[in-house]
């Protein structure tokens, strides 16, 4: 198999540059790269065999070169990563070798994470729940939503993290109803509350985490759709256990929030595979007939986003268990627990 996807390269190597291929089967596993990546190579996956480009030499010259060196008649390749380009190339060049498309072989791999897996993503959790306590503990009124982003991300690398999982989302009062909002001057005191969705990586895996803190009375609108959505995920949370289909842990939240008249407000996903990307298998949605199965790791975040109002989200890191499922993230989450006093 012709592994072309950079992050399945890394998820069987350990080798987290981009630009390489990896080639295996029952009697080779060769790593195609080039100069660039010579000594780092040597230092993240030292046994593994590699096949060194020549400067000008295109990607696909080499791996047919590889190819033919292997002896290889039948190779199977990644068909959503592989551009229709290179696969027409690699045809040309190697005109007696059969070309089958796989289906995500690697990513199936990737749905369950063992133990050394798990450890990696609560580490990124720790560091994230970490930088968000510093954070919050020194709001001021006057930070806008960039600032509170940037200083997110400074935090958790000041604390081990690689980075963020990805741009964190800060959106105060209206802005919240935008489940993607991106961060904008407003500032933090310019309303009664205030959504933040952040996650750290490791050195390869990520965390995903998503609080509403209220930074000002909280209004009785607030606290009717923070408890549906508070209800909401508690129900999810406590429908989780293997051999469940995910459509209906995301049954269970969604009806709780239909009830409560909400139902059209809650546009998405109840969550998604976390891993070494912060999108992937499984889905927690609607007609996903996926059986959950120990080992996955999932985000369990419902949510209602009111036009013209806000919107509330609330967001945890979730390891599917033999009897249930474990919470791997501890931010605290009720109403009361969410009041902050702007400095």
């Amino acid at each position: 198999m012709l592994v072309t996807s950079f992050v399945n390269v890394t998820y069987l190597t350990g080798f987290t540059g981009d630009d390489s291929y990896l080639l295996v089967g029952p009697e080779i596993a060769l790593l195609i790269s080039d100069p660039r990546y010579t000594t780092q190579i040597g230092e993240e996956c030292c046994d593994l065999d590699v096949e060194i480009r020549r400067p000008g030499t295109a990607m696909v010259d080499t791996v047919a070169r590889v190819i033919r060196r292997a002896k290889v008649d039948r190779v199977g390749f990644e068909g959503s990563h592989l551009t229709v380009a290179a696969h027409a190339a690699l045809d040309s060049s190697l005109p007696k070798t059969e070309w089958k498309s796989l289906d995500g072989p690697v990513e199936q791999l990737r749905v369950t994470k063992d133990a050394g897996e798990v450890a990696e993503i609560k580490k990124a959790v720790r560091w994230a729940e970490k930088a968000f306590e510093i954070v919050r503990a020194g709001l001021r009124s006057e930070q806008t939503e960039k600032q509170v982003v940037t200083e997110l991300e400074h935090q958790m690398r000041l604390l081990g993290a690689a980075g963020a999982s990805f741009p964190p989302i800060v959106a105060v009062g209206e802005r919240a109803a935008l489940p993607h909002a991106p961060p904008t001057d407003r500032p933090i005191g310019q309303s009664g509350f205030v959504l933040i969705d952040w996650g750290a990586t490791g050195r390869l895996y990520k965390s995903d985490l998503t609080r509403v803190l209220a930074t000002g009375k909280i209004s009785s609108k607030l606290h009717k759709v923070y408890e549906v959505v508070l209800s909401a995920q508690k129900r999810a949370l406590g429908k989780i256990r293997a051999g469940l289909l995910a459509s209906e842990v995301d049954a269970e939240a969604r009806s709780q929030i239909e009830g409560a008249g909400f139902g059209r407000f809650f546009g998405h996903g109840l969550g998604h595979g976390i891993g070494i990307q912060i999108h992937e298998a499984p889905g927690l949605r609607q007609n996903a007939n996926t059986p959950l199965k120990p080992g996955m790791v999932v985000t369990v975040e419902p949510g209602v986003y009111l036009p013209g109002w806000g919107g509330v989200r609330i967001e945890d890191d979730v390891l599917v268990t033999r009897t249930g499922c474990e919470v791997l993230t501890s931010v605290p989450k009720e109403l009361d627990e969410m009041v902050v006093s702007l400095l």
